[in-house]
C-alpha cells in the first residue's frame, strides 16, 4: 500500500520540479530577449541619429551642387546673349550696308530708265528715217530693175534662173574638180602601200601557182580491156559503178574510159580503183568491191595527210578532227579550175604576211585565211552555200568569233568586224585573181563582158565602151560637149561602184574614162 501512495507522491513531485524548472527558464530567457531589445533600440537611436546626420549632410551638398550648376547656366546664358547680342549687332550692320546699296541701285536704275528712254526716243525717230530711206530706195531699186530688164531684155525672175543655173553649174564642176583631185590623192597613196604589202607578201611565198585539176581519163593498155571491164552482160561495169557512186563511159575513145561523177572524192576512188584493176587484170565483182574499199582507205589516207601537211606548213594547231576531215577533201575540190586547199593555203600565206607587215596577228591571219573557204569541201553532201556550211561548221566545232566573221564576210555576207578579216578577203582576191588561177567557162565570160557594156553605156554622156584584157578593165568614150574633165572622175566612181553591186568577178575591174575634144579646120 505504501508503494501505491508514493508513486503518485513522486508524479506529483517531479511535476512541481519540472514547473519551477521551466519558470525559472523562462524567467532567465525574458531577461535575455528585454536586454536584447534595449541594445536593439539602442541600435536603432543610433543609427536613426547618424542617418539624419548623413541625410542633413547629403542635402546641404546638393543644395550646394544645385547652387553651383545654377551659377554656370546663369553664365553660360549670359554669355550665349553676349553671342547672339553681337550676332544680331552684326546682321543689323549689314542690313544698314544693304538698305544704303539697294538704295544707290535704285537710283542707277532710276538713271539707266531716263537714259533709255531717251534712246527709244532716238531710235523711233532713226526707224522713221530708216523707214522713208528704205522706201526711197525700193522706188530707185525698182526704177533701176525696170531700166535693166528693158536694156536686157530679161525679167527679174529669168535673170534670177539664169544666174542660179550658172552658179550651180559652177559649183558642180568645182565638186567635181574637188572629189577628183581627193581621189587621185588618195589612190596614190593607197595604192603605193597596198602594192608594197602585197608585193612583199606575194613576194615571201612563192609558191607554185600551178591547179592541179582532178583526173576523170584513165588510160587502158588495149581496147581489149573495155570489154573486161563491161564484163558479161555488163555485171562488171554495173557493180562498178554501184559501188564507187560514179558514171563509167566506155565510148569510141582509144585506150581510155572516162569516169565522171560530181563528186570530185568519189570520182577520185573510182579513178584509183579502176587504174588498180586495169593493171591487175581480174575484173570481176567481188574484186571490184575489194579493189574500191582499198581504194576509198588510200583517198582517206592521202586527205587526212594533206590536211595534217597544210597544218604543219602554216604552223596551225588544235582544229577540230570534223574541220580535219573536211580540209582534207578540199584536196579533190576545186573552184574556176583551182583547187580548193591549195587556194586556202596561199590565202593564208598571203594574210599571215600582209597581217605581220601590218602590225596584225598572222598566226590568227593564217587560221582565218585557211579556214575562210572550209564549206566548200561539204557542198556536194549538204544543201547551202559554202559560206553557211562553212560558218556552221566552224560554229559547231567552237572556232573563233574572227574566224567566223571571215568566214562570212569574204562574200559580203556580213561586214568586216576585225582588221585580219580585211586583210583576208584581199589575200583571196589576190589568190583568186592572179593570172592563171582560175579558169572560166566561155558563156560565164561572154556574159560578163556584155553586163559590163550595158552598165557602161546606162549613163548619160556615154558614146561609147569597151571590155578589154579579159573582162577586167572597162575604157568608156564619152561626148566631150556632154562631159567636163572634171565629171569624168564622177562618171568612173559612179560606174564601178554599179559594177560591185550588180556583177561577181574574181580581182578588180579598172575603170577608164576617156574624153577626146577635136578641133578640125581646112587651109584652102
Amino acid at each position: 500500500m505504501n508503494w501505491i501512495v508514493a508513486i503518485p507522491a513522486l508524479a506529483v513531485g517531479l511535476f512541481l520540479g519540472w514547473s519551477v524548472t521551466f519558470l525559472l527558464v523562462r524567467r532567465f530567457e525574458l531577461g535575455r530577449i528585454k536586454e536584447q531589445r534595449e541594445r536593439a533600440e539602442a541600435e536603432v537611436r543610433r543609427l536613426t541619429e547618424s542617418a539624419r546626420a548623413d541625410s542633413d549632410n547629403i542635402r546641404r551638398a546638393a543644395e550646394l551642387q544645385a547652387k553651383e550648376e545654377i551659377l554656370r547656366a546663369k553664365e553660360s546664358w549670359e554669355e550665349e546673349v553676349g553671342t547672339r547680342r553681337a550676332e544680331v549687332e552684326r546682321s543689323e550692320r549689314r542690313l544698314d550696308d544693304r538698305e544704303s546699296m539697294l538704295d544707290r541701285k535704285y537710283a542707277l536704275l532710276d538713271e539707266k530708265q531716263e537714259q533709255l528712254k531717251r534712246l527709244s526716243d532716238e531710235l523711233e525717230e532713226r526707224e522713221k528715217a530708216i523707214d522713208e530711206d528704205r522706201a526711197r530706195y525700193d522706188s530707185l531699186i525698182e526704177e533701176e530693175q525696170r531700166k535693166l530688164e528693158r536694156i536686157a531684155g530679161l525679167s527679174a525672175e529669168k535673170a534670177k534662173r539664169e544666174l542660179m543655173r550658172q552658179v550651180e553649174e559652177e559649183a558642180r564642176a568645182e565638186a567635181a574638180k574637188r572629189v577628183r583631185q581627193i581621189k587621185e590623192e588618195a589612190a596614190r597613196g593607197a595604192e603605193r602601200e597596198a602594192r608594197n604589202i602585197v608585193a612583199m607578201a606575194i613576194e615571201k611565198i612563192a609558191a607554185d601557182h600551178a591547179a592541179e585539176a582532178t583526173v576523170s581519163v584513165v588510160p587502158l593498155p588495149n581496147d581489149e580491156m573495155k570489154g573486161r571491164i563491161i564484163g558479161r552482160e555488163g555485171r562488171n561495169i554495173r557493180a562498178f559503178e554501184n559501188l564507187s557512186g560514179v558514171d563509167v563511159i566506155v565510148d569510141d575513145t582509144p585506150e581510155a574510159v572516162i569516169v565522171s561523177a560530181f563528186d570530185p572524192v568519189r570520182r577520185e576512188i573510182a579513178r584509183i580503183a579502176m587504174e588498180k584493176l586495169v593493171a591487175d587484170g581480174r575484173i570481176h565483182p567481188g574484186r571490184i568491191e575489194e579493189v574500191i574499199d582499198k581504194a576509198k582507205k588510200e583517198v582517206e589516207q592521202s586527205m587526212r595527210e594533206a590536211a595534217e601537211e597544210a597544218c604543219y606548213e602554216l604552223g596551225i594547231h588544235g582544229l577540230h578532227h570534223n574541220i580535219m576531215e573536211t580540209l582534207g577533201r578540199m584536196k579533190y575540190r576545186t573552184s574556176y579550175g583551182q583547187n580548193q586547199l591549195q587556194h586556202s593555203k596561199e590565202v593564208a600565206h598571203l594574210a599571215g604576211h600582209m597581217a605581220a607587215e601590218l602590225g596584225l596577228s598572222a598566226k590568227l591571219a593564217k587560221r582565218m585565211g585557211l579556214l575562210h573557204d572550209i564549206g566548200k569541201g561539204m557542198t556536194h553532201e549538204h544543201e547551202g552555200t559554202h559560206v553557211e556550211l562553212g560558218y556552221e561548221l566552224c560554229k559547231r566545232c567552237g572556232e573563233a568569233d574572227q574566224v567566223l566573221n571571215a568566214i562570212r564576210a569574204h562574200h559580203g555576207e556580213e561586214p568586216a568586224q576585225y582588221p585580219e578579216t580585211f586583210v583576208v578577203t584581199a589575200a583571196d582576191a589576190v589568190s583568186g585573181a592572179r593570172p592563171g588561177a582560175r579558169r572560166e567557162s566561155f558563156e560565164a565570160y561572154v556574159k560578163r563582158l556584155e553586163k559590163l557594156e550595158e552598165i557602161a553605156t546606162s549613163f548619160e554622156g556615154v558614146a561609147k565602151c569597151f571590155a578589154i584584157q579579159a573582162g577586167r578593165e572597162v575604157r568608156i568614150m564619152v561626148t566631150p560637149e556632154a562631159i567636163s574633165d572634171d565629171e569624168m572622175a564622177v562618171l568612173s566612181e559612179k560606174t564601178a561602184r554599179r559594177i560591185e553591186q550588180e556583177l561577181q568577178y574574181p580581182g578588180q575591174i579598172k575603170v577608164v574614162v576617156v574624153r577626146e575634144t577635136r578641133a578640125v579646120d581646112f587651109a584652102r
